[in-house]
């Protein structure tokens, strides 16, 4: 196992981190697989790099490739961090959602570009203990990342819907069916359990971060459909696999620098504390995030 320390930089231009469903990603040539111990633990499991359409890829199993671990349980804090410890620039997430709307049907895809955060119980940020910094959040999602997502979409002639708030709730029990309205009312489009602090971890390790949500149900809230159950949803998923893989595929192969994009400066204004007043062990903890400010 390898200490983040000691583990070279990769130079991987993507990761996926597959959520329900998928736990592996087919076609990649040249595999390895990287066991990291980061300052947050060690991540879901271990990370394979590998090359698919020319391009260094890496491919992270959310829930542990045996699905064992809950939402809740999920080291976010260390699966981010490990995948920028061997270089990745840019991160897309495959998530399991429930759809909100009429118009959004199970079995679509959405490329959301708002997060709702109900969850309670997760370590959210990478400063504390000395070492204060307060990132925007106000575009969740990178913006560049998601036009390459959506135009993978188009290509591939799916499904999909272009925008869209994602609510994140903590889980790992479904909705009731007075939140499922509740959430409607605040203009929710779809419901799940990891997005967050996903997308904020990211944010703040200057990554740029998308997510691909693919629709299982519509929750519990539809009064001519059945309520959501782990069964549909994992009858659902197994369909959504060649999706996923699909639309990784043609990402990958549609993948390009991104000039333009503020993701990779994040922290600039974002560091409150004073080199000066940084404490010594928290600066250290997350040094691979920090140090071009420090």
């Amino acid at each position: 196992m390898l200490d983040f320390m000691e583990n070279d930089t990769e130079n991987i231009d993507i990761a996926f981190i597959g959520g329900s469903g998928l736990y592996d990603l087919e076609g990649l040539e040249d595999v390895t697989s990287h066991d990291i111990n980061t300052p947050f633990g060690l991540p879901s499991d271990s990370i394979t790099v590998g090359k698919l359409e020319n391009t260094r890829v890496g491919f992270l199993p959310r829930h542990g490739r045996n699905h064992t671990i809950l939402p809740s349980q999920v080291p976010y804090q260390a699966n981010i961090y490990a995948l920028k410890s061997l270089g990745v620039k840019q991160v897309v997430s495959i998530s399991a959602v429930g759809s909100l709307r009429d118009k959004i049907k199970p079995l679509q895809v959405v490329v959301p570009d708002q997060l709702i955060d109900m969850t309670k119980l997760r370590q959210n940020s990478y400063f504390g203990g000395g070492v204060v910094a307060h990132i925007s959040l106000a575009e969740p999602f990178c913006p560049q990342l998601r036009h390459t997502i959506l135009d993978s979409c188009k290509v591939e002639s799916l499904a999909f819907h272009d925008g869209g708030t994602y609510i994140v709730i903590e889980g790992p029990q479904f909705s009731t069916k007075a939140e499922s309205f509740l959430y409607r009312e605040w203009g929710s489009d779809i419901i799940g359990m990891t997005a967050l602090p996903e997308a904020k971890l990211a944010r703040e390790a200057e990554l740029c971060y998308g997510t691909i949500a693919l629709v299982t149900d519509y929750d519990c809230w539809h009064e001519e459909e059945q309520a959501v159950s782990a069964k549909m949803v994992i009858t659902n998923l197994k369909k959504n696999a060649e999706t996923s893989t699909i639309l990784m595929k043609r990402i990958v192969g549609a993948l390009h620098e991104y000039t333009n994009c503020q993701c990779g400066a994040a922290l600039s204004e974002a560091l409150v504390t004073k080199r000066q007043d940084l404490g010594k062990d928290s600066a250290d903890k997350i040094k691979l995030i920090v140090e071009k400010y420090i």
